[in-house]
């Protein structure tokens, strides 16, 4: 069973050893708890000492007289068992009690041990043919083989005590120094050679030695003249032996010596009884060589059968040894802890039998108080509780299933030592209310962190060995993959193996157990994170590791803390999460924030390359639209191979970045294209037309004209020419249609991933909204723009500078609708179908708004009759038709919508000059109410043409080739003829 403890250093104490130590025998893990004798006594030394007692005690309290019989005149060995009668009537019953093979002993029984003659043979030893071993025909040679001694040594003893019976007839054994007497009893002749004698006489010396001086009952001053001089006499005889066997001089002082010291009494009263051997710890060393004669010697960890008679007969040497029921009970419970110990614990009877008799050792400590028993308790306990601590505190090393059996005995002896040691011996814990100290419980729970604690870091070990190992594979698993894996598999061992022990002391083992691993794992993981900068396969499955670890763990404390008074609250507040989850999202949003960073710098570098040109593809959209397109896509893939549980949760954070960087994108696509705005023309000053004129003759080119604005660039910009700001148009709508398949792609992809669920989709949001509106505004600005800036821009040199310039039927609209042609032709073969009409509906918007502004705004060289309202209202039609064009170019109500405007305002070309005024007066006093008594307030230019408007009317008046209306505006406002 050596595999039971980790090197463990056992030994044997029923040897017979000769070698001297200063400290009786004990195995090295196993330290005696009785102390230091003080002096050089070895195991054998101490066994004859214990023998000679033994045999003085029972022969002194039998009911015969003492006489000697030499061993060649006793039964010989192979006589029958009927013929040791005749020794009997010489010897005390109680030492000649015949042994028979059917004697049963009741204490044993009791004590529930396995017995030699009971226990099985080993059947790895191989048995030979020969004689069984003679059995002891009585308890007196039982115990003489049991101890060890000799037949010679045997005779010599029962010689000597005989003759001190002959020389001290009615004198008990209790008021002899049993060493002095011997030794006064003995000379070298009566030994076989003289270093046996020289042997014997020392060791009867240093007993008295240890008795009377070292540890003697009652304390000795230094000053004491009869210590003085026994120690002089010891030290001498190192050197000269002394004269023994008679009454010479030297033992005539050594007497002296020795009964001053042995006659004294603790209470200093008269007394006949001799104190020499009942010190401590010398009387323990001596009794507990006398209870290991009850295991059998040929069988490590039997007891012999006849242990009631020959503990009748050890109970007889309590008067010499100064021994009482409550020291028996602790060296009992010594003795039989002790035997377990050096017999490699193979015999667990022996374990449970010494924890039993710690019960009676813990109802003895109850009731005395006195402090040699409790000093010699406190230092025996705490030896067991040592010893039992050092396999408990790492349980996990100590015990496995094959000898679990074996950790409930020590948990309970151990558990038991502690509740002795803490509750009848500490002072700390009578200070205490007892009802807040379990001790039992606390001791339990630290076995179990502790224990956990080893174990963990020896997983920990073993992860890190097998990560070396495997480090020249490819994907080698991480080290706490590998840990969180075997953490695992330790809380599962601990719950069914360990727990249902632990759980009679501690009824929260198991989740203390899983609530220790869970702190062990966590500071790991904790270091692990904080090292962590960027998400990788190593810390995802690291992070994945844990979180299923730590749903282990925290289903097995709630399991195991269901009954309990929190509901197992206290031990959850012991566990703070790992929130493992929230690690790996925020490597993710990290890892998404890279990514979008990468994305927007890639498609700021292709912006920056594009050039616009139509025909890069077959959508006749900028390629940089393209391979933006193409990156998010990537980095979808990329976001949907992750090896992450939570997909669906983080999904959103990447499209918002996404559609961000989308959206940055559409901005760009229209950013310094300009505006409607940008394109108009400045208006003139109002003026009044000189009647009369003949300025449309003219020929040359009029001076001071309005001119256009110049923010935007020339028209042969590149980066704005028609055929460029049709490509990026064609970029937006390409956007806006792929928009739509990259939504389709993620819920395809969502549900393709692990675990994923059919309704996964349900409740979330997945459109790219702030790029979809940058898109649709970015059409409509650029479908606008493009408009504006070909009739203001492009087409100015034939509609602003050149429509009604001087004589009105030579210069009608003509060269503007040829001008105009090439233009819808190129939106018709470059922009998106889904496009193109809205550019052409601007085109025709921005073409009405051109046409209004020559006629309304057109400056002081454009002067119209009522006959020319005609001309207008013809060439206005011919601009319709044009976009019209017979029924294959805009739908008839968009024509219809897109022209209203001027339809309404024509009609005032065709009014007289006198219904004008009227209708400016009217709309002036509409506008300003009644209070207007003297000057008409100047309208401002609102744009917003409309017959009902009093600017447009005025502007009318303005453009009028009519006397009347020259000596209103002159009168009213007295505007100028020229600029």
């Amino acid at each position: 069973m050596s595999r039971l403890l980790r090197g463990a250093s056992l030994g044997h104490a029923n040897g017979t050893s000769s070698s001297s130590v200063a400290m009786a025998p004990s195995s090295s893990d196993l330290p005696s708890p009785f102390g230091s004798l003080g002096v050089t006594l070895s195991d054998a030394d101490l066994r004859e000492t214990a023998y000679e007692i033994f045999v003085a005690s029972c022969r002194t309290t039998g009911s015969k007289p003492l006489t000697y019989i030499p061993q060649s005149e006793r039964t010989p060995p192979s006589s029958t068992l009927s013929s040791s009668s005749s020794s009997s009537a010489a010897t005390p019953s109680s030492l000649q009690r015949s042994l028979t093979s059917t004697a049963a002993s009741k204490m044993k029984k009791a004590l529930g041990l396995k017995s030699s003659s009971g226990k099985k043979a080993n059947p790895g030893k191989e048995t030979t043919p020969s004689k069984p071993a003679r059995k002891p025909a009585t308890v007196a040679e039982l115990m003489r083989l049991q101890m060890g001694v000799s037949e010679q040594t045997d005779s010599r003893i029962r010689k000597g005590l005989l003759r001190i019976a002959a020389g001290q007839l009615g004198k008990r054994m209790e008021s002899m120094v049993l060493p002095l007497e011997l030794l006064q009893q003995f000379k070298a002749s009566d030994f076989p050679d003289q270093h046996e004698y020289e042997a014997w006489q020392h060791r009867n010396l240093k007993v008295l030695e240890a008795g009377l001086l070292v540890h003697p009952l009652v304390p000795i001053e230094k000053s004491d003249a009869s210590a003085q001089r026994l120690r002089q006499i010891i030290r001498g005889a190192h050197d000269k032996l002394l004269e023994t066997g008679k009454n010479s001089e030297s033992m005539q002082v050594l007497r002296s010596a020795v009964m001053s010291l042995a006659c004294r009494s603790p209470d200093r009263s008269a007394s006949d009884c001799c104190h020499w051997a009942d010190g401590v710890p010398l009387n323990l060393y001596l009794y507990q060589m006398l209870l290991e004669s009850c295991f059998d010697v040929s069988e490590d960890g039997s007891i012999i059968e006849e242990i009631e008679e020959v503990l009748e007969l050890i109970k007889k040497t309590w008067v010499i040894l100064g021994i009482n029921q409550m020291l028996h009970n602790l060296c009992f419970t010594w003795v039989l802890f002790h035997r377990f110990v050096t017999t490699d614990q193979v015999e667990i009877d022996l374990l449970l039998e010494s924890d039993n008799h710690m019960a009676d050792v813990a109802k003895d400590a109850k009731t005395t108080k006195d402090p040699g028993y409790s000093k010699i308790l406190s230092s025996t306990l705490s030896s067991i509780l040592g010893w039992t601590e050092k396999r408990l505190l790492a349980y996990h090393d100590t015990f496995n299933a094959s000898n679990i059996e074996f950790m409930q005995g020590i948990l309970s002896l151990g558990l038991s030592a502690a509740k002795v040691l803490v509750e009848d011996i500490s002072n700390e814990y009578r200070r205490k209310r007892r009802e807040e100290t379990d001790v039992a419980r606390n001791r339990v729970d630290t076995y179990i962190r502790s224990s956990l604690r080893t174990a963990f870091a020896q997983k920990m070990e073993q992860a890190d060995s097998s990560r070396r190992s495997s480090k020249n594979q490819n994907n080698p698993t991480p080290v706490l993959s590998i840990l969180a894996k075997d953490i695992g598999e330790l809380a599962n061992k601990e719950k069914e193996l360990f727990s249902p022990i632990l759980k009679k002391w501690h009824p929260l083992a198991a989740g203390v157990a899983v609530a220790t691993l869970h702190s062990c794992y966590g500071n790991e993981l904790k270091q692990f994170i904080s090292g962590v900068t960027e998400l990788t396969p190593d810390a995802v499955q690291v992070l994945r590791a844990a979180d299923k670890l730590e749903k282990n763990l925290v289903h097995i404390a709630v399991e195991d803390s269901v009954d309990s008074e929190d509901g197992g609250k206290s031990l959850i507040r012991e566990m703070p999460p790992y929130e493992a989850e929230s690690a790996i999202a925020n490597l993710v949003k990290v890892w998404i924030k890279t990514r979008v960073d990468r994305l927007k710098e890639w498609t700021e570098r292709n912006f920056q390359q594009e050039n616009w040109n139509p025909g890069a593809n077959r959508e006749n959209c900028a390629p940089s639209a393209t391979e933006v397109l193409r990156l998010i896509n990537e980095t979808l893939d990329a976001f949907f191979q992750l090896p992450i549980p939570m997909h669906r949760d983080l999904l959103p954070d990447l499209l918002v970045e996404v559609d961000k960087s989308l959206q940055h994108y559409a901005i760009k696509v229209k950013s310094g294209c300009g505006t409607r705005g940008s394109f108009m023309p400045a208006l003139p000053a109002l003026t009044r037309c000189e009647v009369g004129s003949k300025l449309w003759k003219k020929k040359e080119k009029p001076q001071n004209l309005p001119k256009r604005r110049s923010q935007v660039g020339s028209r042969d910009s590149d980066s704005f020419g028609l055929s460029h700001l049709c490509v990026r148009m064609n970029s937006l709508q390409y956007i806006r249609t792929e928009l739509e398949n990259l939504e389709k792609k993620i819920i395809t992809c969502l549900r393709n991933v692990e675990s994923a669920q059919a309704d996964i989709t349900n409740g979330l949001n997945i459109s790219f909204q702030l790029t979809l509106a940058s898109c649709q505004e970015g059409i409509l600005q650029l479908c606008e723009m493009t408009a504006y800036k070909v009739i203001f821009h492009d087409l100015s040199h034939v509609l602003w500078d050149a429509l009604y310039m001087g004589e009105i039927a030579s210069s009608r609209i003509d060269p503007f609708i040829t001008s105009l042609d090439p233009v819808l032709e190129t939106i018709s073969s470059t922009v998106h179908n889904r496009v193109r009409n809205r550019v052409i509906t601007a085109l025709m918007k921005s073409s009405c708004d051109g046409f209004l502004l020559v006629v309304l705004a057109g400056g002081p060289m454009r002067v119209f009759s009522r006959q020319d309202a005609q001309i207008i209202e013809e060439d206005f039609g011919s601009l319709k038709e044009m976009y019209l064009a017979g029924g294959d170019g805009l739908p008839q109500e968009l024509v219809e919508k897109a022209s209203s405007q001027v339809k309404n305002v024509l009609p005032l070309f065709h009014a007289d000059t006198e219904s004008l005024i009227e209708r400016f007066k009217r709309l002036i006093a509409e506008t300003n109410g009644a209070s207007l008594k003297s000057r008409y307030p100047l309208p401002p230019t609102t744009g917003n043409w409309s017959p009902t408007e009093a600017n447009t009317v005025l502007r009318v008046l303005c453009h009028r080739n009519d006397e009347a209306a020259t000596r209103f505006l002159k009168k009213t406002y007295n505007l100028p003829k020229k600029l």
